[in-house]
């Protein structure tokens, strides 16, 4: 099974700033290029930190009202800092996250999840920045259109995978939420193929109501017993 890493989702050529890129040239790079951050890159190309029109904004916000009114809730220490930076070193968010390119879109999905950040810089192993990701483009993988899912799972995780026999299983994909119905061998092997059904890009949801020949766990007297009759079927999830 192949599924997509950053690399082929990622934006690049990046647009960068320098320490001493100053607040309007950062605010022109903004606006030019219809991004909401920047990478901040060394002279060798390396990223130590980001600017995004929330650390502009900063500025904007600590400016008097033209009208006399007060200010309501003051801007906090970091804030004000960054209100009265006038280059990238001293309004960027630093250190940064940073992704590889190799990893996949469910590895930085929760390496932005648990961070709270909206974009992450991916670098090479010489730490070199060689693109970004954001948001959107991770969520680009549930644009895949049914029957490309339903293509996969048959081809990669039934017969590839599991070696399950054609017509054991049905796979049935609506708006890439996936239903799997029908009887395997073994009841060990419902949760594997659930599991890998999830890991497709695309899915947004697995279904099974799959049913089992026969379960290893069981007795042999209890297996004998039942032999050739229906064997039940695992929980639905």
């Amino acid at each position: 099974m192949q599924h997509r890493t950053i690399v082929e989702v990622m934006t690049h050529p990046v647009v960068t700033a320098h320490p001493d890129s100053t607040f309007k040239e950062i605010a022109q790079l903004l606006s030019d290029n219809d991004v909401t951050a920047v990478p901040v890159v060394d002279g060798e190309g390396r990223p130590v930190g980001v600017v995004s029109e929330a650390d502009l904004l900063a500025k904007a916000a600590s400016l008097p009202d033209p009208e006399g009114r007060p200010m309501g809730r003051r801007l906090g220490r970091d804030d004000l800092a960054r209100a009265g930076a006038e280059t990238a070193a001293a309004m960027m968010s630093a250190p940064v996250v940073t992704a590889r390119p190799g990893w996949n879109v469910a590895e930085t999905a929760r390496t932005m999840y648990r961070s709270k950040v909206k974009r992450l810089p991916v670098v090479d192993d010489g730490g070199r920045l060689v693109g970004i990701v954001s948001r959107s483009d991770l969520l680009r993988p549930f644009l895949r259109s049914d029957g490309a899912i339903t293509d996969e799972i048959y081809h990669d995780v039934l017969r590839e995978t599991l070696g399950i026999p054609s017509g054991s299983v049905r796979v049935d994909v609506s708006e890439g939420v996936v239903t799997l119905t029908g009887r395997v061998e073994e009841r060990t092997v419902v949760p594997v193929l659930e599991r890998l059904c999830r890991s497709v890009d695309g899915v947004v949801a697995v279904h099974q109501s799959i049913g089992y020949t026969y379960d290893a766990g069981e007795s042999a007297g209890e297996a004998s017993g039942l032999r050739g009759a229906p064997r039940g079927s695992a929980p639905r999830r």
